[in-house]
């Protein structure tokens, strides 16, 4: 595993500097995963730009990241002349960051681009490159993905002229001109409970006789405040109380004539952690707005962005886990003590393992629902299902694993992780908003339920797995424990969603997780032999996530020490090797 290892000065021979290193090349199972995936040539095609991206993000990408976080927008409410125009200053580093994103790398619009003759990439390809983007940056992905999220809501359900109007700036990637995007929906009595949203959508007519939405009314949390469109759900006059009653509204930020809309920011908010976007609260004081679809759809129209947004979330937990462990695995196998390399401390090498596993349970996650998507967009039924099931999923489970992970790291490089100069703070105050935006845990964990048994997902995400496992060509001790674990955690949440128990619904919708990605890393396994590393960490997930085990056993885990060795060194794992880690006497 090659790196490029920083020469300290000043003595300072034993404190590990990973600027410089390559993202990608450091992570050689991304590269596998991704030739796995996308095959051979289109990943020749994307290497080139993965590897010089890996090398950008540990270093200016990273050296901007840190200043833009330490610099956060500013509003202003006037103009020099004393005009009421509104404007947020950027920082000049964000700026550059944005170019990056949204210009150079297109990771808005790459999917939208419906210029004739151009192939649009598989969503792999956006979700690998943002994989690898917000392992320096986290705040600006958001915008980044509210956008893309945006611009598919737009072209799924609103009007032909309107698609016609905005989609060409939004999949545009000249920096001059492209819109950014938002989502207002949260409000301050509301909060989660979306039907309660009391913003109202009034239809008025002008002077000239011409009929137009209008909106009043106040969110709390706009994100990207200052987008140049954003989707609003409001409650159109007359319209019956509850999400029934909600309708789903394009706000621009200035009008066709050339004038600004009809709202004001109030204040943008001071936060934990993705201090470098601006997010604010916003008055609509009779905003003009573009009703997308049907009075009533809004929610379940809005619903698309979410799950978007949701699967853009378990994207960048998968990168703040991979950046973190990066940065650990750096300072291990570079840092002494005791006369040894960190790395070679046993109870070194097991806080490694305990950040790698979720780390690589996200990453095969959102890779299979990348790889779903076209598929459920194509009219695969099965795949839709899938699809609906796993991003709640991965937005419960990678979030909260990120804010442990980013924790571990940290206590890794020691004190000076705790200094804000460093990576680590930031790591762990950006991982924190995974859980909140777009739906905290408890909300996301319901979510799943209302997907098994409202939606009919889960049944078919039982028939999906099983069809892998089925495939996949695994040992016949492998499969028979992972078809046992599928079983297992299906019927634990089909039983929890039956009976309404809500209170188990974030323990079975876990298991579901830890089961769904050990099956997914065990295909993985088997189609990269003769290295068995995946499979091995697919055997560990169900171990030490799904297993019953005695904590006072201290005996039960010496098969484990000579596989973990070789899993936080990089070296490849041998199928005895990765057997070995299968529970004594088999499936119970």
């Amino acid at each position: 595993m090659s790196e490029i290892t920083a020469q300290p000065a000043h003595g300072a021979s034993n404190i590990p500097d990973s600027r410089g290193i390559n993202f990608f090349t450091s992570d050689p199972d991304f590269a596998r995963l991704i030739r796995l995936h996308l095959g051979d040539e289109l990943y020749r095609e994307l290497e080139s730009q993965l590897v010089e991206l890996g090398q950008r993000a540990s270093g200016e990408l990273d050296a901007w990241a840190l200043s833009a976080d330490k610099n956060p927008p500013q509003l202003h409410h006037r103009t020099r002349r004393g005009e009421a125009l509104q404007s947020i200053d950027k920082h000049p580093d964000y700026v550059a960051l944005e170019r990056v994103a949204y210009s150079e790398l297109g990771l808005a619009s790459m999917s939208h681009d419906t210029r004739a003759g151009k192939k649009t990439p598989p969503p792999l390809v956006k979700y690998a490159l943002t994989f690898l983007f917000v392992q320096a940056e986290f705040g600006l992905c958001c915008p980044v993905s509210m956008t893309d999220s945006l611009t598919r809501t737009l072209r799924k359900f609103g009007a032909p002229e309107l698609v016609a109007r905005f989609l060409p700036m939004l999949a545009s990637r000249d920096f001059d001109t492209l819109y950014q995007g938002a989502m207002f929906m949260t409000e301050q009595a509301a909060g989660s409970d979306v039907a309660r949203i009391a913003t109202r959508a009034a239809l008025e007519t002008d002077a000239n006789g011409d009929a137009a939405w209008r909106l009043y009314g106040d969110k709390w949390f706009c994100s990207n405040a200052d987008a140049d469109l954003a989707m609003v759900l409001a409650r159109p006059d007359d319209a019956p109380p509850g999400i029934n009653g909600l309708g789903l509204f394009l706000l621009p930020k200035t009008l066709p004539d050339g004038s600004r809309n009809s709202y004001r920011i109030v204040r943008l908010k001071d936060k934990l952690g993705s201090r470098s976007m601006a997010s604010g609260e916003i008055v609509l004081e009779g905003a003009q707005a573009y009703l997308i679809g049907e009075v009533g759809r809004g929610f379940h129209q809005m619903a698309d962005m979410i799950n978007m947004s949701r699967l853009s979330n378990g994207v960048r937990a998968a990168g703040l886990m991979r950046r973190a462990l990066t940065e650990a695995l750096h300072i291990a196998r570079n840092r002494e003590a005791f006369g040894r390399k960190l790395i070679d401390m046993p109870l070194m090498q097991r806080q490694l393992l305990k950040m790698m596993l979720p780390a690589e349970q996200a990453r095969s996650m959102f890779m299979r629902i990348a790889l779903l998507l076209p598929q459920a967009d194509a009219g695969d039924r099965q795949a839709a299902k899938c699809v609906r099931i796993l991003t709640p999923l991965i937005k419960f489970r990678a979030c909260r694993d990120a804010r442990r992970v980013t924790g571990d790291a940290m206590e890794v490089r020691g004190g000076t992780g705790y200094i804000e100069e460093w990576s680590d703070a930031r790591l762990v105050r950006d991982a924190h908003l995974g859980s909140i935006w777009e739906g905290t845990s408890n909300i996301v964990a319901l979510d799943i339920a209302r997907a098994a048994k409202r939606d009919g997902a889960l049944e078919p995400l039982r028939n999906y797995l099983q069809d892998l496992l089925g495939a996949a060509g695994l040992p016949a001790a492998s499969l028979a424990l992972l078809r046992w674990t599928v079983t297992r955690a299906c019927d634990a949440l089909a039983s929890v969603a039956d009976s309404g128990r809500d209170e188990w619904v974030r323990q079975a919708g876990s298991a579901l997780y830890h089961a769904s990605t050990a099956v997914l890393m065990a295909c993985e396994g088997a189609r990269l032999a003769p290295d068995y590393r995946r499979l091995a960490l697919a055997h560990l997930v169900v171990r030490h996530k799904l297993l019953p085990s005695d904590p006072l056993d201290l005996r039960s885990a010496t098969d484990e020490i000579e596989v973990i060795d070789a899993l936080v060194d990089g070296h490849e794992i041998t199928l005895d090797q990765a057997l070995q880690l299968l529970p004594a006497g088999g499936v119970q």
